[in-house]
Parts: C-alpha cells; structure tokens; sequence
C-alpha cells in the first residue's frame, strides 16, 4: 500500500534488476509499455484528478445536509459519525491515481518541448491539493512523489500548501500563455484514438481561465484572516470564467469492456446512494418553506416535486418509487445530478459568480455583488433546465424558461436593489446551486455553520447504540487521515494528531479531531 502515497516506486526499482534483464526485455509487451508520452498520461491525471472531488463527494453531501440517510441512527456522515476508510479515496486519489503521475508526464513534456502539458500538469496538481488539504489539513508535498526513496514523507502545513497552489496556477499560466508554436505535440487530438487535454479540447486559454478561478476559490476560503483582500478576489475573477463553457467538469459515459465504472458516483447503476434521500435543508429552500409561496424552478431538477425532505438523523420508510421492481428505490435517483450519464462539476462559472458576489460584497461594492449574484443564479438554471428525459431511471425534467428566471429573481427569495442584499442571500444562493460539491463544506466552515446565514441547516439528533462522534454540539471541521496512512506512515499522522492536541488511536481522539478548525478556517 506504499506505492499509494509515491507512485513510480516500483517502476524506479526495474533498473536494479540486472540479473533479470535478458528475461525482462524478451517479455516486454509492446501494448503495456512501462513508459508513456504526455498525451497519454494527461487524460488519466484529469478524468481522476477531478474524480478525487467526486469521490469525497460520498461523504460531504451528508455533512452540508444535500443529503441524508433514510435509515434513523444509523451512526452514518449525517451524524457526524467518521472512520478513516471514508478518507481513503480522498488520499489515494490524489497521489497515486492522479498526482503520482504528473511528475512522469512533466519529465516527458519537458524532454521534448511541450509546454502546454507542463502547463496542465501544474494546474491538475493544484487542484488536486486544493481539495486534498481542504479536506484533511496538512498534507504532503515537499517529499511526496519519490518512490522507494520515501514511503513516509512529511506533512506540509495547509499553509505552505496554499501558497504552492498559488505558485503552481502562477507557473501554470505561464506554460498556458505561451504561442502555440512552442508547443511541439498536439494539446489535443482525436486521432487514432482521444488524447491529451480531455477538459477543454485543447484550449489553453480555458486552461488559464481555470487556475485564476482556483486561485479566486482559494484566497476566498482566507475570510477570517486578517490578510484575506476581498479586491485582490475580484481581481482574480475578473481573469477567470466567462460562462458555462469554461466550466471544469467530467461527463460520465456507458461502461463498455473493457472500461468498467464509467457512469455517475451517483447514478443509480453504481448504488452509492440507495441508503439516502434529500435533507430538509434543501428541500425546504425549493418547495416554497423557506420563503412561503416562492416555488424555487430548480424543484423537480434537483430533486423530485414529491421529495419531502427528512431531518438529519429521523430516518424514514417512505420511499418514492420511482423504478417498480429494482433495487435501490430512493427519490434520490430523480435528481438531475444523479443521473447516469450525466457530469460531475469541480468549479463551475456559477460557483464563481458567487464567489465574485461573497468578495464584494465584503469590498463595499453592493451593486457589483447584486449583479453578480443574479449572474450565478441564472447561469445555474439554464445550466440544469435544458430538460429531458434520462434513463435509468426513467426520469424527465422540466425545461426552465427565461420568464420563470426572471419571475424567480423578482420574488421575495432575493433583493430587488443592491441596498436591500445581505449576506445570507448569497449564501443561501451559493449553497443551492453547489449542489452536492465538497466546497460547500469550506463556505458552512468558514461561517461556522451560521444559523443566520444557513437558516433550514439542523444539528442532526442521535439516539442509537453506536457511540456518536462528536460531543458538545461541535462541527466536524476536517476529515480523519485515510485508512493507508494510519497504516504506512504512522508517524505523520501521530504528529496531526498531537498537534491538534488529541489522543492518537482512540475514538474519543478522533471524536475531538474532526472538530478541529483547519488553518484556512482560522484567524
């Protein structure tokens, strides 16, 4: 399990095996070469790059209360019930399915002069440390990624992995700025077979888009440092997404051999969700609760017009019966996000016109905020209304058309003028339409779970056997180190838990642990 945190190690071994080598050269198989072109890697250090989000994606939705278990004191996520192998795709997907092979590809790109590969390597990794450490806190960098050289490298501060993200966006933009012509291989082809840039179609200037909106995503999460410069965020949005188009996301597509897991982590067919249903928290905000007589058009996309919606803990046998003979019935599988075929977002325009609408506001520009929150919303419901039908289950979807847009931005859910905007309304406004994403878990965190500003969101009630996790009416704040590392590096995470100043290997440890504010969630 070693190889999980460095990659190549075994790879970096195969010279060493002189005595070998006459048998190894005559077994080579040409169709599993050992060493690959960038074009090649690139795609794989995106498709699971992005996955590492989605994968986390099975846990946060249950603590931002997107959704909930159907099963009352079941001791799961939305009662703030954690073990380490929850955090195990976290880890492992971000160094050894997809960071562990872009200093391969880097090497390779830098040999032959293809910089736009260089480009898109620095950026995959930040983002791929960006949600890493928003979800666990310190993490490794400086000594990851040698192989056998170091199977127990050091934790970074989230500090010092904030400011290497914005060094690799830096130097990524630099790579993705420069004229095609010092670009020797296609960034892009689809002949004989789909390679390199999968995300944008070879576009590096959406590449560059990309980074300032991670940049923008992360120097907004430093709202209660005394550093944070909300008109340094809008300078960076300004250089960022432009429309939906840029959006960074992954579709999902019908798994034919020998592909396997190829369709949505929250499609019916791949069952991660079976045990769950939609949250009061949100079903209140779309069905007219929260704002009586306002019907949200996203109701009936997000999730199904005959949700109810239960509270975090109360569990429920209601089921909604969408699919009469399968397995697996919950009203969950008739939302737009979980359909099989469908995509999965890491940052989005929408998100961004959000975080444009946050930053400032906080800068005294209530006009600019008020405009901007408009944009995000709108671009959301066009983004999720297109309808349609999708298949399984058999669902389809309303169209949501510009009058009802228009209708929804006048109501008593929003501000008519900049003067009457709060801050709970872009919040609120944020919270809906990153449905589902982990990032949602940084916005509640760094607002500590405000009542004011997230007003359907509960303190789920427990009454089981299992011991509940957290005590005291306490948020969890960070997830537990993965499962491999208690395992491989030990002694890393003995030293996170010291410094959190909590018992290591006991569950009134890790009670206190995922309770423990991470940097960025710090003065």
């Amino acid at each position: 399990m070693k190889r999980y945190i460095l990659g190549f190690g075994l790879l970096l071994s195969l010279p060493a095996l002189t005595a070998c080598e006459k048998f190894l050269d005559v077994n080579n198989n040409p169709n599993n070469p050992v060493v690959s072109t960038p074009n090649f890697l690139l795609p794989g250090i995106i498709a699971n790059g992005i996955q590492t989000q989605m994968f986390t994606a099975l846990r946060t939705p249950y603590i931002t209360q997107y959704v909930v278990s159907r099963t009352a004191n079941s001791g799961g996520n939305d009662q703030y019930f954690f073990t380490n192998a929850q955090s195990t795709n976290t880890f492992n997907y971000s160094y050894f399915q997809s960071g562990g092979n872009i200093p391969t590809m880097q090497k390779a790109a830098e040999a032959e002069g293809s910089v736009y590969y260089i480009g898109a390597g620095k950026i995959m990794q930040a983002m791929i440390l960006a949600h890493a450490t928003d979800m666990l806190g310190d993490i490794p960098y400086s000594e990851a990624y040698q192989g056998g050289a170091n199977f127990t490298p050091k934790y970074d501060s989230q500090q010092q992995i904030y400011a290497t993200i914005n060094k690799l966006c830096d130097e990524g933009v630099v790579e993705m700025s420069k004229p095609a012509s010092a670009q020797v291989r296609p960034f892009y082809s689809t002949s004989p077979s789909e390679s390199g840039d999968i995300l944008y179609k070879g576009d590096a200037a959406k590449w560059v888009r990309l980074a300032y909106a991670l940049k923008a995503r992360q120097a907004q999460h430093l709202t209660k440092k005394t550093s944070y410069d909300p008109n340094a965020v809008l300078a960076l949005c300004d250089k960022a997404f432009q429309s939906t188009a840029d959006d960074a996301q992954i579709n999902f597509q019908t798994a034919i051999a020998p592909l396997s897991n190829t369709t949505n982590i929250f499609g019916v067919t791949r069952a991660n969700f079976g045990t769950a249903t939609f949250s009061s928290n949100i079903v209140k905000y779309l069905n007219g609760t929260t704002y009586p007589g306002v019907i949200d058009p996203r109701f009936g996309i997000l999730t199904p017009t005959n949700s109810q919606g239960i509270d975090p803990g109360r569990g429920t046998s209601t089921t909604a019966n969408l699919t009469p003979g399968t397995t697996n019935i919950t009203d969950f599988y008739g939302g737009w996000y979980a359909r099989d075929l469908g995509y999965y977002e890491a940052i989005t325009y929408h998100e961004l016109k959000f975080i444009e609408a946050e930053a400032a506001f906080l800068a005294g520009n209530k006009l600019r905020a008020f405009n901007a929150l408009r944009a995000g919303i709108t671009a959301h419901m066009k983004k999720v209304g297109a309808g349609g039908s999708y298949s399984p289950p058999a669902v389809t979807f309303p169209v949501i058309l510009d009058g009802q847009i228009t209708a929804y931005l006048a109501s008593a859910a929003l501000p008519q003028n900049e003067t009457a905007l709060t801050l709970r309304h872009i919040m609120e406004q944020k919270y809906i339409a990153m449905f589902l994403n982990p990032d949602s878990w940084s916005d509640l965190r760094r607002y500590d779970f405000r009542s004011d500003l997230y007003v359907n969101f509960l303190y789920p009630t427990y009454s089981g056997n299992t011991i509940p996790p957290l005590t005291g009416n306490k948020f969890p704040r960070r997830l537990l180190p993965g499962a491999t590392e208690v395992t491989v590096n030990p002694n890393a995470i003995a030293a996170l838990y010291n410094e959190a100043g909590v018992a290591v290997g006991t569950t009134a440890g890790d009670q206190e642990y995922v309770t423990k504010n991470l940097w960025f969630d710090r003065p």
